[in-house]
């Protein structure tokens, strides 16, 4: 399916959560370059990746599309159950980057790179200043960021008053102000 995908123009090959299939797909990409697949791989992924499986797909992901969720563990085990998500996020990300390194655009298109995504969430829940400082800090000042206002009160969020809101464009705002003023690019 890669290389029909490349045939027909596709810039990429976008895995989308990919990570619970880590070795199948390693495994299905290791085979498409054997028979001919140029275009950029994308790991498109929550960010919460085991620096092992990284390791392993070393040269062979041309571009890592992490979310970064939260920047508490605390508040990534009461709101998704994963009690060590910035603790992991943390090793993860530099990981990505020492691999495909900042973002390169070609014509408009990523060529390689990292690309972090983060969801702004209501009252700053997801941490967000303390995500852009250790993306400035430990990652890369140049580091392209899609912060990300499209958060939407779903599901069991009436469970959690603080999430029962979206968050005000002034949210937004104040996180994509401080992400430029800490160096990093904004994506959209």
């Amino acid at each position: 399916m890669m290389l029909s995908l490349q045939k027909r123009g596709c810039e990429n090959v976008n895995f989308v959560s990919p990570t619970h299939v880590g070795p199948q797909l390693l495994e299905a990409i290791v085979r498409a370059r054997a028979e001919g697949l140029t275009v950029p791989i994308v790991w498109n992924c929550g960010g919460y990746e085991s620096v092992e499986m990284l390791e392993r797909l070393d040269g062979h992901v041309e571009i890592y599309m992490p979310d970064i969720k939260y920047a508490d563990d605390a508040v990534a085990q009461r709101f998704s159950s994963a009690k060590d998500y910035w603790t992991v996020v943390q090793q993860a990300i530099p990981e990505m980057h020492r691999q495909v390194g900042d973002l390169v655009i070609e014509n408009g298109v990523a060529r390689r790179g990292l690309l972090i995504r983060h969801l702004v969430l209501p009252g700053g829940l997801a941490g967000s200043e303390k995500v852009i400082d250790f993306l400035a800090e430990r990652v890369s000042a140049n580091t392209f960021i899609n912060v990300m206002g499209q958060y939407r009160p779903e599901y069991r969020a009436d469970h959690y008053p603080e999430l029962a809101r979206r968050p005000t464009r002034e949210e937004i705002g104040r996180v994509e102000r401080y992400a430029v003023r800490r160096g990093l690019r904004l994506a959209d």
